[in-house]
């Protein structure tokens, strides 16, 4: 009221209302022309506080905190679900049989926590042998192949998982056993290429090409582990 009076305005109630109301409407207005700014200043803020050059104060501590919480994204979750499940075709050949090493082989492939879909002792035919390395056909040794895979039982077994036709190819080791590193099953287990204890898919296309091969339909058993989520995220 005195400064209404200073500026020689009369102090009726009705003159001091009107310049209160637009008093009012002067700062709604003034408020919204600050958020509106605001908002269009915000697109242009660094949205993470790791490239501040200071560290952040408490508000921004709980902006971020709460923007976290919102995503719900763990990285390593993320890669793990974009990870691909694979099949593979694992064979332990007539020399693997007759040295008894089925067991050992399949605890390998067990220990790495693959998953068994398929199990079968099986006496190979030639013309499942000749299918099966059809690749190497034109090679002079294929003969000699073929019969040394038909001259006895096989175990062939089915396994699933993240990796598993890398991670397969690295257990099983080198092809030629005195090539093959200590630890993997051929560096451990076989001395010639010709005894090479075991057979596995060398792609993930093989692998489904060579189990609906070597198995019939209804043979593999779909099941879950009760260890899988001790396996992966």
């Amino acid at each position: 009221m005195e400064g209404v009076a200073a500026l020689g305005v009369s102090s009726s109630p009705s003159l001091v209302g009107k310049i209160s109301c637009s008093s009012s409407r002067l700062t709604c207005s003034s408020n919204k022309l600050i958020l509106r700014n605001t908002g269009r200043l915000a697109a242009f803020q660094s949205q993470s506080h790791l490239f501040l050059n200071t560290p952040p104060c408490l508000l921004q501590r709980k902006t971020i905190a709460r923007n976290s919480n919102n995503t719900g994204i763990f990285l390593p979750r993320l890669v793990a679900a974009l990870e691909q499940v694979e099949e593979t075709y694992i064979m332990v050949k007539p020399d693997g049989v007759q040295r008894g090493l089925v067991g050992e082989i399949i605890s390998r492939f067990e220990k790495k926590g693959f998953k068994l879909t398929g199990l079968k002792l099986f006496q190979c035919p030639k013309e499942l042998a000749e299918e099966h390395y059809k690749d190497l056909s034109s090679k002079p040794f294929f003969p000699t192949l073929i019969e040394y895979i038909t001259s006895g039982p096989v175990v062939c077994m089915a396994w699933e998982g993240v990796g598993v036709v890398a991670s397969a190819r690295k257990l099983i080791g080198a092809t030629n056993p005195l090539q093959a590193e200590p630890g993997t099953i051929r560096g451990d287990l076989a001395v010639q290429t010709g005894r090479n204890v075991v057979h596995g898919s060398d792609s993930p296309e093989n692998g489904k090409r060579e189990i609906a091969l070597w198995f019939k339909e209804g043979e593999l058993c779909q099941w879950t582990p009760a260890q899988a989520p001790w396996l992966r995220e």
